[in-house]
């Protein structure tokens, strides 16, 4: 007996985006089902961030649609990372998990996946970028949401934070949500395996989106989607 798939929890059909009166994107289409994510490669002014924006109901496409789950579902995470100087670390959590519905123990479990339990009573002001990064990916965690839309998550990371970072998308993924991720990356390069489909192509190649289930495991090297997130830093300090 055939089991039907699973809907996609995001999708877009005939996509044209544009900014300040020029076109970006035409004609994108894109399914993105529970277990699934979706990795966006392309090179600077290729339309990623405002791909990302688009799907996460910021900015109206010139033509198409896009269906997603519902707005209380999505947890979008852009250039900023959203932090008052005046609170300390443990603060900003704290809001945000009174926010989301979330207890304490969330708060301590969101903190440990990104390291940063001991900066708690640091203030905002203090942190350096990866650490603000991190505390940003934290409130992510902490939402609880299905469908995380990601611009650019890596970039200010240490390696130590691009591994933390993809052990929490891969255990999200892994639990059938889904990532959307923008890795900023010029080329794709020969790297990668089985688990990576290259799905589609726009802009005359200028963009390029690649999808990882992880029911497909990882590639020959045992590469999963944080061998892209480490590639993806790679590529972005010798490109940009």
């Amino acid at each position: 007996m055939t089991t039907a798939p699973a809907p996609a929890l995001i999708s877009a059909a005939g996509l044209s985006l544009e900014r300040g009166g020029r076109t970006l994107l035409t004609g994108v289409g894109l399914a993105v089902a529970p277990g699934q994510a979706l990795i966006v490669h392309g090179p600077n002014g290729s339309g990623k961030t405002t791909l990302l924006r688009a799907l996460a109901g910021l900015v109206r496409p010139a033509a198409g649609s896009i269906t997603r789950v519902e707005a209380g579902e999505v947890a979008f995470l852009g250039h900023a990372d959203g932090l008052k100087p005046a609170e300390t670390v443990g603060e900003a959590l704290e809001f945000w998990a009174r926010l989301f519905g979330a207890d304490a123990m969330a708060v301590e479990h969101a903190m440990a996946s990104y390291a940063i339990a001991h900066l708690s009573r640091r203030g905002c002001d203090r942190l350096s970028a990866g650490q603000r990064r991190r505390v940003a990916l934290a409130r992510v965690l902490l939402s609880g949401r299905r469908l995380w839309l990601l611009d650019e998550p890596a970039a200010p990371l240490d390696a130590r934070g691009r591994t933390l970072l993809a052990r929490a998308v891969e255990h999200s993924v892994g639990t059938s949500s889904l990532q959307v991720l923008d890795l900023r990356c010029n080329r794709v390069g020969d790297a990668g395996g089985a688990a990576l489909e290259d799905a589609q192509r726009a802009t005359g190649g200028r963009l390029r989106l690649l999808h990882w289930s992880s029911k497909a495991g990882p590639g020959p090297g045992g590469e999963g989607v944080g061998y892209w997130l480490g590639y993806s830093r790679s590529c972005y300090s010798r490109h940009v």
